[in-house]
């Protein structure tokens, strides 16, 4: 474990040796957290008591991945111990022991010929006596390793690049162990009575154009928020609670008609939770409605004709939508149906977080928030669906509405929704939206009659365009003008008027 080095240290350092001539390589001789360093190194600096220059430095880290596999041996190697030691074993003995290392080691595996599996038993059974684990001495040797052997941890996402800012320090005529003022207030020198001892900064409440600060403002894409929610509850819309952000692959997915093979289900597209691993409390009746569509289908549906496995059903996750709200929703409806008798038609939005694991572009976050409606009725239709879609945007500044026919797991028939932007003076994508398909439905226990339009649009997508921001990730970057924004909005709110 790194330690946490004091600016006495540094000063000390600096007094003894007038320099610091690598802070990465005092931060590893000395065991200490490079970062902390770094912000002790430049507290001096603002101080005037020293000044660095800075190098850049690339290098390679293990990934979490990486990490578990130089600690306990990689994943083929791991399955081979665990078979070697029983001597044959079934791939369900497999999969309880190793669980998600057994996925992926087994495979490797079989193509190394560590391992052969017995297609007649269905048994796995070792091919050698032992093993050398290349993967964890490459791990283990990181930085020493040559191109070809870090390419290959890098294709299998063990290791990852870093950039580290090395700093290169020397002091000035007013370094000093007690020089300078100092701009932090700690609760040591509170109790400690040695605040008296020195002298502190003044703080500057002016900014770089010299404008007196007004306090704080509302974040761009709050305020979009706000709009949207006011412009759903306008509408005659109720607000979905959405405070659950971890969720079961079972709301997130399967009551979702969405099959357990769908790529959007793996890895590379959802965060899985590690503690808990696996939901409890399902409503068991709902869960076998759900596995029975799955597998066969029903009331005309064929089904997705596969083996729906309960296991991955549990798996908890971060939500990759908030579509999951409305699955919960949308079951308490047709419970509340089954209780009374009655049907009653229900208008929903939810506005919250979801996660996804993607790489962070100028139109992708990995965190972000989505905006979702439904209307629940009898004997809805795309009719239906595109008028409250055109009333939706109209209220929010946009016209000239488009749509294009889509794919979606849950919704039969699918439209994507393309709109004109106002400030760049041409149609782009605004959302999705659908009819969620009976397959969904009648699970849950709806009427058979009963129909649901629904569609998405992404937050910070919407909150982009009308600020007119090219990227984004650039909603929450600290270089974003406020003031700037604000005149972006008007001018957009000017433009549509105008439409």
């Amino acid at each position: 474990m790194t330690a946490a080095p004091t600016k006495e240290d540094v000063v000390q350092i600096l007094q003894e040796e007038n320099e610091i001539a690598d802070s990465v390589k005092l931060a590893e001789m000395r065991g200490w957290d490079h970062l902390k360093l770094v912000g002790l190194l430049k507290s001096l600096e603002a101080d005037g008591r020293t000044t660095s220059t800075t190098s850049k430095r690339e290098g390679w880290k293990l990934t979490a991945e990486g990490e578990e596999y130089s600690e306990n041996g990689s994943p083929e190697v791991q399955v081979f111990n665990f078979i070697k030691g029983k001597g044959t074993v079934s791939k369900e003995q497999l999969d309880a022991a190793l669980a998600d290392v057994a996925k992926i080691g087994v495979g490797v595996a079989i193509k190394n010929r560590l391992v052969i599996l017995d297609k007649a038993t269905k048994s796995f059974s070792a091919l050698c006596e032992t093993v050398f684990d290349e993967v964890q001495v490459d791990l283990r040797a990181l930085n020493s390793l040559p191109k070809e052997k870090i390419d290959a941890l890098k294709k299998r996402k063990l290791v990852a690049q870093t950039n580290t800012t090395a700093f290169h320090v020397v002091k000035t005529d007013m370094f000093g162990l007690a020089a300078g003022k100092i701009g932090e207030f700690t609760s040591e020198m509170l109790h400690a009575g040695a605040w008296q001892q020195h002298e502190f900064k003044s703080f500057n409440f002016s900014n770089a154009s010299g404008a007196k600060s007004m306090g704080g403002a509302l974040h761009p894409l709050m305020k979009v928020r706000t709009e949207i929610r006011n412009i759903m509850l306008h509408m005659g819309f109720e607000e979905m609670p959405t405070n659950q952000w971890v969720e079961s692959s079972f709301w997130n997915f399967d009551t979702l008609y969405q099959p357990q093979q769908h790529p959007a289900r793996d890895s590379h597209d959802t965060f899985f939770i590690g503690t808990p691993s696996r939901a409890q409390n399902l409503p068991d009746a709902y869960l076998q409605d759900v596995k029975q569509m799955h597998e066969v289908g029903g009331q005309g549906s064929t089904g997705w004709r596969y083996d729906w496995s309960e296991d991955e059903a549990r798996k908890n996750i971060l939500r990759t939508h908030t579509t999951a709200v409305s699955s919960r929703v949308l079951h308490r409806i047709a419970q509340d149906y089954k209780t009374t008798g009655v049907f009653k038609a229900r208008k929903c939005f939810s506005i919250d977080r979801v996660f996804r694991n993607e790489s962070l572009d100028a139109t992708h976050l990995a965190e972000f928030h989505q905006v979702e409606g439904f209307v629940a009725d009898k004997n809805l239709g795309l009719g239906h669906l595109i008028g409250v879609l055109r009333e939706f945007f109209l209220r929010l500044g946009v016209t000239g509405l488009k749509f294009k026919p889509a794919y979606n797991p849950y919704t039969e028939p699918s439209m994507e929704i393309f709109g004109y932007h106002p400030l760049l003076k041409k149609t782009v994508e605004l959302g999705n939206s659908g009819v969620f398909r009976p397959e969904m439905l009648l699970p849950m226990g709806l009427p058979e009659d009963v129909t649901v339009i629904a569609w998405g649009i992404g937050l910070e997508r919407t909150a982009a365009r009308m600020y007119s921001i090219r990227a984004v990730r650039e909603l929450f970057s600290h270089e974003q003008d406020v003031a700037d924004t604000r005149k972006r909005a008007v001018s957009w709110l000017k433009r549509a008027d105008e439409q």
